[in-house]
């Protein structure tokens, strides 16, 4: 067990002193494989199905399918970019299936 830990903590070292802007496991550009959205410049670890790989995808622009926040970091549609709300039916069965999809809309323009 103290070795293990000892390998994180000399792994989370190096992430930390590679000059470079973007990490190895934090601010990972578009395309790049993720493991949860908080590695992610742009805050989205996206995947298509339950088999694939996460990789992680810029968040979802007006009138663009959209998931609602999730717990797990992971989601089958991005949620939506600043200034933009997910208009979307919450349940607690999608919310663990993570099917809770809406479209996302400018909070601050009127329906018409």
């Amino acid at each position: 067990m103290e070795k293990v830990l000892v390998l994180l903590l000399v792994a989370l070292a190096v992430a930390y002193a590679v000059p470079d802007p973007r990490g190895i496991i934090i601010h990972l550009e578009d395309g790049e494989l993720c493991l949860n959205s908080l590695q992610c410049k742009s805050k989205c670890c996206h995947r298509s199905t339950g088999l694939s790989l996460a990789r992680c995808a810029p968040k979802a622009s007006e009138n663009s399918e959209c998931s609602a926040k999730t717990l797990y970091g992971v989601y089958y549609k991005c949620p939506c970019e600043r200034g933009l709300t997910c208009e979307v039916d919450k349940t607690i069965v999608g919310s663990i299936t993570n099917t809770n999809f809406g479209f996302c809309h400018d909070a601050g323009r009127s329906r018409e």
